[in-house]
C-alpha cells in the first residue's frame, strides 16, 4: 500500500517575522504569510509534517526585545511538529532557554547536549510522529559552535566533532529505531559541510533517510546525494520554505519516490494566518515606539554582502570601534554585522538589529608573530565554506592572501610589514575572546603573560550608538584592507 507524507522544513528564520516587498509590490516571506502557508498545505495534503532545524532566535528587536518569548509564541502560531537546537537558541543563557522551552507548545528535540556534571541530556533527543499510519523519527544534532556562545556555562557539553555525532545517532538508531519505524531523519544544525561529512559516516544500517539540515544559510536547487542520503537546508529568513513530497510503501517499508523543492513564501503562494498577523501587530506596536527614532544618517545605502571579505560596513564599524581607543587594532567579527545593507536612514531599530551580539570589549597584546599567525589561520580554506570566524580590520591593516599557495602575500599596519617582534594592541568583542584559542590558533597563556587582557567596554553598542548620533552623512568604502587571490 502506498501513501503519501508532505514533510516542510524551515531553518534560521534569525526573527525575520515581517514581511518585505519584492520588486512588484508584492508582499513575500513574514511568519504570518509562512503561517499561511503551513496551513494551506495541512488543509490540501492528506499527511504533513512540519519541521524546524534550528535559530529561531536573533536578528530582531521583536526577538531581542522580550528575550525570546515572542518568538516562541509567535512559533506557538507557526506550529512545527518538531524543532532541533541551533547555536542562537542558547544566546540568552541555558535557563533561560529551559524556561522558553516550557513556554513552547511544540517538542524541542536534541541529542548532544548534556549536562557535565551527570551526563544527563538537556532534551529529548528524538521523537516519533505518526502520521497516515508511518512512524517518522526525527533526531536533533546541534553545531559544536554551541560551547563557543556559552563558554560561561561550565555545565554544558556537547559531542565536539562530527564522528562522535554519527556514532550517536547509531546509538540512538540501534536503541529506539524499531520495526515500526518507517523513516528516520535527522535534524541538524551543524551548516552543509559538516552535514555531508556527517551523511559520510552514516552506516547505512542505522537507516537514516534524510538530512534537514541549517545554520550555514544554505540555500539550495536541488538535495545533495551523500552516501545515498539527501541533505536539504532552506536558506536563512521566512521568505521560503523547503518541501518534501514522498510516497511511501508500506508494504515494502521503503520510499518510492520523494521530490524536494524550494517553495517561495509569498502573496501568490500563500494568505496569511490572521492569528499570527494578530501577535506580530501587538508586538510590532510595543516595539515601535521604542525603536523608531533616528539616530543618524549615512551618505548613502552601506553594505555587508558577505562574511568572508571586507564590506563597507566591517569597515565602518572596525573604525569606530578603534577610533579615540587605548587600543591599535579593532578585530570586528563579520558574522556580527547581520545586516546586508543598511541606511541612509538609520533608526536605533536599524542599528541593534544590525548589532544584536551586544557584549563587552576585550583589549589583548600580541606580537607581530600571533597576530600573523592569527590571520593566516583565519584565512584557512574552512573559511571559504563561510563555517569558520571571520574579521573586518580597522584602518591601517593591510591583508594579501592567496587561497592557492596557503600564503599571506603581504600583512602590514600603517604602511609597514608586520614583524615577528612588534606589538599590537587589538581589540574584539567577549565572545571571540571566550574563543580565543580556537578562533586564531594561538595560545593564550602567554598573551596573557604579556599583559593581563583588560574590558576597555562594557557595550559595543553604547559605543556604536554615541558615535552614529554624534556623527551624521557617515560613509565608509572597500579599501583594500583584505585582498583574496586565486
Amino acid at each position: 500500500m502506498q501513501k503519501k507524507l508532505t514533510l516542510l522544513h524551515c531553518n534560521d528564520i534569525h526573527g525575520d517575522f515581517l514581511p518585505k516587498k519584492g520588486a512588484d509590490g508584492k508582499k513575500t516571506g513574514g511568519l504570518a504569510l509562512m503561517s499561511g502557508y503551513v496551513k494551506k498545505a495541512r488543509a490540501e495534503e492528506e499527511n504533513v509534517i512540519f519541521a524546524n532545524a534550528g535559530d529561531m532566535f536573533r536578528g530582531s528587536v521583536i526577538d531581542s526585545e522580550f528575550m525570546g518569548l515572542s518568538t516562541i509564541e509567535l512559533m506557538n502560531a507557526l506550529s512545527p511538529d518538531v524543532t532541533t537546537v541551533g547555536n542562537h537558541e542558547i544566546d540568552y543563557g541555558l535557563a533561560h532557554l529551559l524556561f522558553l522551552e516550557k513556554c513552547a507548545r511544540f517538542p524541542i528535540i536534541n541529542s548532544d547536549l548534556y549536562i557535565t556534571l551527570n551526563n544527563a541530556r538537556l532534551f529529548k533527543p528524538y521523537m516519533n510522529i505518526e502520521v497516515g499510519g508511518m512512524r517518522i523519527m526525527f533526531i536533533g544534532l546541534l553545531t559544536e559552535e554551541v560551547i563557543s556562545s556559552a563558554k560561561s556555562e561550565k555545565v554544558i557539553g556537547t559531542y565536539i566533532d562530527v564522528a562522535n555525532a554519527a556514532k550517536e545517532v547509531g546509538i540512538i538508531a540501534d536503541n529506539y529505531r524499531t520495526k515500526d519505524t518507517d523513516m528516520l531523519v535527522l535534524l541538524t544544525h551543524i551548516g552543509i559541510e559538516k552535514d555531508r561529512e556527517l551523511a559520510s559516516l552514516l552506516d547505512p544500517d542505522w537507516g537514516v533517510d534524510m538530512i534537514i539540515g541549517g545554520h550555514s544559510h544554505t540555500f539550495m536547487d536541488k538535495p545533495e546525494i551523500v552516501n545515498g542520503i539527501p541533505i536539504v537546508q532552506a536558506g536563512t529568513g521566512s521568505g521560503q520554505i523547503g518541501r518534501f513530497d514522498i510516497v511511501y510503501d508500506d508494504i515494502e517499508k521503503r520510499i518510492i519516490s520523494q521530490t524536494w523543492r524550494l517553495q517561495p513564501i509569498n502573496e501568490d503562494t500563500a494568505e496569511p494566518d490572521p492569528i499570527a498577523e494578530q501577535l506580530l501587530s501587538r508586538y510590532k506596536s510595543q516595539t515601535d515606539a521604542k525603536y523608531h527614532r533616528l539616530v543618524t544618517s549615512f551618505a548613502r545605502e552601506l553594505s555587508h554582502p558577505s562574511r568572508i571579505q571586507e564590506t563597507e560596513m566591517g569597515n565602518l564599524y572596525a573604525d569606530l570601534l578603534q577610533e579615540d581607543s587605548s587600543f591599535d587594532i579593532m578585530l570586528m567579527g563579520s558574522g556580527s554585522i547581520r545586516k546586508k545593507a543598511m541606511g541612509p536612514v538609520v533608526e536605533y531599530q536599524d542599528m541593534v538589529e544590525n548589532t544584536p551580539f551586544d557584549d563587552q570589549l576585550f583589549m589583548l597584546k600580541v606580537t607581530g608573530d600571533e597576530f600573523r599567525r592569527m590571520i593566516q589561520f583565519v584565512m584557512r580554506d574552512d573559511a571559504w565554506e563561510g563555517h569558520t570566524e571571520f574579521y573586518q580590520f580597522s584602518k591601517g591593516v593591510r591583508i594579501v592572501y592567496r587561497k592557492s599557495t596557503h600564503r599571506l602575500e603581504e600583512l602590514s599596519f600603517r604602511g609597514k610589514e608586520v614583524r615577528d617582534g612588534d606589538e599590537f594592541l587589538i581589540a574584539m568583542q567577549t565572545y571571540h575572546y571566550n574563543n580565543f584559542e580556537e578562533f586564531f590558533n594561538v595560545p593564550l597563556s602567554p598573551v596573557k603573560e604579556r599583559m593581563r587582557p583588560r574590558v576597555v567596554a562594557t557595550s559595543v553598542n553604547n559605543i556604536i550608538e554615541e558615535y552614529f548620533s554624534t556623527h551624521q552623512n557617515l560613509d565608509a568604502h572597500v579599501e583594500g584592507r583584505i585582498v583574496i587571490l586565486d
